[in-house]
C-alpha cells in the first residue's frame, strides 16, 4: 500500500469546470493547487 498522495495543479480553477475538477480531485485524495 502507498502512503503517496498525488499532486494536481489548476489553472482557472477558480470557477466553472475548474473548479468542478478541484472539488472532484479533493474528493478523490489528491492534493489540489488552484491557480
Amino acid at each position: 500500500m502507498s502512503t503517496e498522495k498525488k499532486t494536481l495543479l489548476v489553472t482557472g480553477g477558480s470557477r466553472g469546470i475548474g473548479a468542478a475538477i478541484c472539488r472532484q480531485a479533493s474528493e478523490a485524495g489528491y492534493r489540489v493547487a488552484v491557480n
